[in-house]
């Protein structure tokens, strides 16, 4: 077996049966006749409270009881056990007297300590289950503090389980104290390709629900998690530095794929997104970060496994991993070994004493005091910014958003000081190409890179590098197209945000490639609705409305004779397609068995992706994994591969900065 086939099996340890053994769970017939007819209880309930009740929020804490009986039937195999079964029937009778409840004018499920809701995700119109712990004093009227809780690898707990467990929960870890927080339980989509994608959405999604229901304090929003929701929360908060006033996190995995030796030369960059987030820790300037786990962690460290015989520290590593960064940023740590600080800056990495994957007592004390600390003092906009990104997908923190690059997966610094009262700037950049910068209403002159410029107050100025040195740009964008924040790139970037598949329904000008297209999307649809729990929107080409460009990055599917909205844009792309070839950069491919799977800028919208014949290009295994790797960059030459729902790739690559089209180096 090859390292990146070893590597596949690691990475998709456990998927169905959370890691044990035996022959997989089936349930029995009439088990699943019994949830089809509560699901469709529940569902026709739905039908008539959507059309009477004006309180959507309340009508789908009762239809995520009927999603999640459908999605049980859809995807029974990832049902683990007869307990789950017994779990998922009782879960459907609750929402079997919700919706008789609601129908009476009633909400009951709004009182008490723990509370099952749901929301509507923008993501794909899905509604995803999320559970809330109210604190023993909670007083509504006053703004209270969040604490959003990440939860690790659960392969099997599908919405029936997650409900059925948060309301029967046997804590496995010392309790977190009550500082008189509200907890957030975020589902995650089950494991949500380790919190990336809809895992990702899920969090900020679920945060944004809490707040429309309680009254939060939106400068007292904490991070936790522990295990997978370790390795998520080192994504969440170093990506999102400014989005929570403290971050604990615990365990988690850390990727070492960079060190295999058969990647393409374009996947390696986008390796820079997150699986390299010990190289993100100069974000835990601006946020407060607690990283622990115990000493005698056992657990696989890092994904793919390290080589036999090397020692390791199991997932404590993840967390020594960002403390060495932090110290070869500069940031020494002082201390006792199990309990040290960074100097100058907030962060603390604890070490659990003759403890395993989990928690000790003393350590959930000095967490609990950590957490504290941070949550009384509330986030206050800094005067010292440190910021480190590789993409602009992730690219603010505070008052600085680095809206481009000078090359994207490299490393980009900003370190930012507001002196006088907010009067003066010192700004040094590495890699960056435009930079704004908030919060200026008294500014009066800002050195950037040394070089010193004049400007009025304004709540916003925007800095530009050019060749003779930066400037103050009153350009609301920069003309024309450039690679900037949320239009980057790789095709996988699309799924981070709304998007709509199109269906093609004309005469395909090949059909091999339509019918082809047409297995690529129904296979993106399943993946997801497994996996994400949630079926993507979809529309027939000819419905597509100008409505939908403007709110949804499109994915089209087929080619400029079966899809309509294709053939408006092709000509507009990159690349030349006619009926018989195939053309980008300096090669043709025949068109009967090729066509192109890319991202780009909309000509239709340039503010939104168009995507062509491809959904996210990670492996399968990895939509239930802790990363996922785009494998195709942002353009790629497949072929038709009869019988597969997967084309063969041909050629990928990234665009440049520009969206131009780059000579990659001959493999």
């Amino acid at each position: 077996m090859g390292l990146l086939a070893a590597a596949a099996v690691a990475l998709s340890y456990g998927q169905q049966r959370g890691g044990r053994g035996g022959p997989p769970f089936q349930p029995k017939q009439e088990e699943l006749a019994a949830i089809r007819a509560r699901s469709d209880q529940i569902e026709s309930a739905v039908k008539e409270l959507k059309a009477r009740h004006r309180d959507p929020d309340l009508v789908g804490d009762v239809e995520v009881y009927a999603k999640a009986g459908r999605f049980l039937l859809e995807f029974p195999e990832l049902v683990a056990s007869q307990i789950a079964m017994d779990h998922a029937a009782t879960v459907l009778d609750q929402g079997i007297e919700r919706s008789r409840q609601l129908q009476e004018g009633n909400a009951p499920w709004n009182s008490g300590k723990k509370q099952i809701h749901a929301y509507y995700s923008a993501l794909d119109g899905s509604v995803q289950p999320y559970a809330v712990t109210l604190p023993e004093n909670y007083d509504p009227s006053k703004p209270t503090r969040l604490y959003v809780w990440m939860h690790g690898r659960q392969n099997n707990t599908i919405e029936t389980e997650f409900i059925f467990n948060q309301q029967n929960a046997r804590p496995a870890n010392p309790p977190v104290a009550d500082q008189g927080q509200i907890q957030l339980d975020v589902f995650g989509r089950v494991n949500g390709a380790g919190w990336h994608w809809a895992g990702e959405a899920d969090v900020f999604e679920g945060i944004t629900a809490v707040k429309k229901r309680f009254k939060i304090d939106d400068k007292r929003v904490l991070l936790r998690g522990f295990s997978m929701g370790g390795e998520g929360a080192w994504h969440i908060a170093l990506h999102h530095p400014d989005q929570f006033v403290a971050a604990e996190i615990g365990a988690g995995t850390w990727s070492r794929r960079a060190e295999l030796p058969d990647l393409k030369p374009y996947q390696y960059p986008t390796l820079k997104i997150w699986e390299n987030m010990e190289e993100w820790a100069l974000n835990g300037f601006n946020l407060p970060i607690a990283g622990h786990d115990g000493d005698r962690d056992t657990q696989v460290c890092c994904l793919p496994p390290p080589p036999p015989g090397t020692q390791t520290r199991g997932q404590l590593e993840s967390s020594l991993r960002a403390r060495a960064q932090l110290e070869r940023e500069g940031f020494q740590a002082e201390g006792e070994p199990d309990f040290l600080h960074i100097v100058g800056m907030p962060d603390i990495f604890l070490i659990s004493l003759d403890t395993g994957h989990g928690t000790s007592p003393l350590v959930r004390q000095r967490l609990d005091a950590f957490l504290k600390e941070w949550g009384d003092k509330g986030q206050v906009s800094p005067d010292q910014i440190h910021f480190v990104t590789y993409t602009t997908r992730y690219n603010r923190d505070y008052w600085v958003t680095v809206e481009a690059l000078d090359r994207q997966y490299e490393r980009t610094t900003v370190s930012a000081d507001r002196l006088s009262g907010g009067a003066e700037y010192e700004i040094a950049t590495r890699n960056v190409a435009r930079l704004s910068v908030r919060e200026m209403d008294k500014a009066r002159q800002v050195q950037i890179d040394g070089q010193k410029l004049k400007l009025k107050g304004a709540g916003e100025v925007t800095l530009e590098k050019t060749a003779e040195g930066w400037k103050v740009d009153r350009k609301p964008r920069v003309p024309g197209l450039h690679k900037t924040h949320g239009l980057q790139g790789p095709i996988d970037d699309a799924f981070l945000d709304p998007f709509l598949l199109v269906r093609p329904t004309g005469e395909p000008w090949n059909s091999a490639v339509n019918q082809q297209a047409l297995r690529s999307l129904a296979r993106f649809d399943r993946l997801w609705a497994k996996f994400f729990r949630g079926h993507p929107f979809v529309k027939d080409d000819k419905n597509v409305t100008d409505a939908d460009m403007q709110n949804y990055h499109v994915v089209l599917f087929g080619d400029p004779g079966s899809n309509q909205l294709l053939a408006r844009v092709v000509s507009k792309l990159p690349i030349k397609w006619t009926r018989e070839t195939v053309k980008l950069g300096d090669k043709s491919y025949p068109a009967a068995e090729h066509f192109p799977a890319m991202i780009y800028p909309n000509p239709l919208n340039p503010s939104k992706y168009v995507v062509l014949n491809t959904g996210l290009t990670i492996a399968d295994r990895e939509y239930n994994g802790d990363y996922g790797m785009p494998q195709w960059g942002d353009w790629a030459i497949v072929k038709v591969k009869e019988g597969s729902d997967v084309p063969e790739l041909v050629k990928a690559g990234l665009f440049d900065e520009l969206w131009h089209w780059v000579k990659e180096p001959e493999e």
